[in-house]
């Protein structure tokens, strides 16, 4: 769903507990959602025609041709926003009991392996190395990334097939239907969470996942691994939505795709708990501004391409995301993420649980 702008931004932080030494990263934005595919070219079959969504035909290749979608006659109707309403809700809610039990697991398992952690390093040290074995230095190479940057890993990963996937003819037509979000389409629910890892353009996929390394070794080290992933899959649902309540209550529709949506959270929750980090354009170094400033020019551009019409970002997926993130860093992780307790116990109790005689 993204494409848009990119930025340099250096920024002096203190994380939790990390003290009071800062530290210095540099973090390069990418927040605007792309939404709408370019027209096929005129002499092309008159059953086949663009899917406008007010732009212009274009020939550079960032978004694919398709037909025309089918207007269901309820598809201006409120009723059509009952069952994604559904989905989020529950989606969400699983995507923060599965990263309640993820945790649970991941500390039992620590303590569990820390002896035989410790026996089976020694006992790699007692063994000749070989100078140029692959897999050690792909291990070494993993253990030198960040916990942020080794949670993201597995999404960019995920982005990138997603990617091969549109480069395959014989599947733009499941591309189209599974892999873009549109309120009009006949499947509502899935597109919301699969469009999030759809990404056509090259340039669109490389810079929304630079942004997401860039951000993840600082949302990871603020919310940790587990409450990060839930966060991430939770804020691509709920930025979808609420673009479909948009093009319901417009009647814009067309398909939007791409990560944008998930990573205006991410930006927002940073910046919302960072508000004084120091951040700069790449190419005016000289020129600074705090991540609170950055953030409401950014949520001051989707207002106004809301209220004026612009139609070739998704700004209603931006300002989903964004206020999701700054209400979840504020208020919702005490909500949900800190009440978790319930389903953790009634994990353990259904793990621990002795087989009946």
């Amino acid at each position: 769903m993204a494409w848009g702008c990119c930025s340099r931004v250096w920024a002096r932080q203190e994380l939790w507990g990390c003290g009071s030494r800062a530290r210095r990263f540099i973090l390069y934005t990418y927040t605007q959602q792309r939404s709408g595919f370019r027209r096929p070219a005129q002499k092309s079959d008159p059953h086949r025609t663009s899917l406008e969504t007010g732009t212009k035909p274009r020939k550079s290749g960032l978004s694919p041709i398709v037909e025309d979608p089918v207007f269901h006659t309820s598809s201006h109707s409120a009723k059509r926003l009952v069952k994604p309403f559904i989905f989020t809700i529950g989606f969400s809610g699983c995507a923060f009991g599965s990263a309640a039990i993820w945790q649970y697991e991941h500390v039992k398992g620590r303590v569990q392996n820390y002896f035989e952690g410790a026996r089976a390093d020694w006992m790699d040290r007692m063994q000749p190395q070989k100078e140029m074995n692959f897999r050690r230095q792909i291990n070494l190479w993993w253990n030198s990334l960040s916990n942020g940057q080794q949670a993201v890993s597995g999404i960019i990963a995920a982005n990138i097939f997603v990617f091969c996937l549109w480069r395959v003819p014989a599947l733009q037509r499941t591309m189209i239907k599974y892999f873009t979000s549109n309120p009009s389409s006949r499947v509502l629910c899935s597109p919301m969470v699969l469009s999030v890892f759809s990404h056509f353009s090259f340039l669109h996929l490389a810079a929304n996942m630079y942004v997401l390394w860039s951000f993840s070794t600082s949302i990871v080290s603020l919310l940790g691994r587990e409450q990060f992933m839930a966060l991430y899959f939770s804020a691509g649902v709920v930025s979808t939505f609420t673009s479909y309540i948009f093009k319901i209550a417009t009647g814009r529709f067309g398909p939007s795709l791409g990560a944008s949506g998930a990573l205006m959270t991410v930006l927002a929750a940073v910046c919302t708990k960072m508000p004084e980090a120091k951040l700069a354009i790449i190419f005016l170094p000289m020129f600074t501004f705090t991540a609170g400033n950055a953030l409401k020019a950014i949520i001051a551009l989707d207002s106004a391409g809301l209220l004026l019409g612009w139609r070739f970002f998704d700004h209603a997926a931006h300002l989903g995301g964004a206020l999701f993130g700054m209400w979840y860093v504020t208020y919702g992780y005490q909500l949900i993420w800190n009440n978790r307790e319930p389903v953790v116990k009634a994990w353990h109790a259904l793990r621990t649980r002795s087989p009946k005689k």
